[in-house]
């Protein structure tokens, strides 16, 4: 048998080529175009409302860390890394519930001399976890899941004061 030549592979012009990548690239940007906004992120004026007060029990928590540092100094340095973090937390609510603004007077009850102040620490920080879990079963989305994480931070900010 004699021997076929290998076969060429196509040849390609430039023209050819760009037409190519240019129909590939028109077809990449369609698939990944994000889509409308899904009716789940849509913000209903309850769950605007209810996130509003998550903002306050926020700010309320954030006074507890103070108030505490006050009444018991060397609790403050203790939790010094949880005070930051829970102030980061409502500026994080903040920035999600726009029109919330911040309370000019916050109720915080003054907390016990030490040694109980940590007691009351932790009874400032459960309260707000659980309100954070509650009202993230009524919002969706985005809202949901920082409510959500939110909560799960100050679980773990209990234990440590445990």
């Amino acid at each position: 048998m004699p021997l076929l030549p290998a076969p060429h592979p196509p040849e390609f012009s430039r023209r050819t080529l760009l037409a190519t990548s240019a129909a590939g690239l028109a077809l990449l940007v369609t698939g990944c175009s994000s889509p409308e906004a899904d009716e789940r992120e849509k913000v209903t004026s309850e769950q605007a409302d209810s996130l509003a007060a998550q903002v306050s029990v926020q700010q309320t928590l954030v006074a507890a860390y103070t108030a505490a540092g006050a009444a018991d100094p060397a609790l403050a340095g203790e939790v010094a890394a949880m005070a930051a973090q829970a102030q980061q937390q409502l500026e994080r609510l903040q920035a999600a519930a726009p029109g919330s603004t911040v309370s000019a007077a916050l109720s915080t009850e003054a907390p016990p001399p030490a040694p109980e102040t940590r007691g009351w620490l932790r009874t400032q920080v459960t309260t707000a976890a659980t309100s954070h879990t509650t009202a993230c079963l009524d919002q969706s989305g985005a809202r949901a899941a920082l409510l959500g994480s939110i909560a799960a931070g100050l679980r773990g900010q209990d234990a440590r004061l445990a």
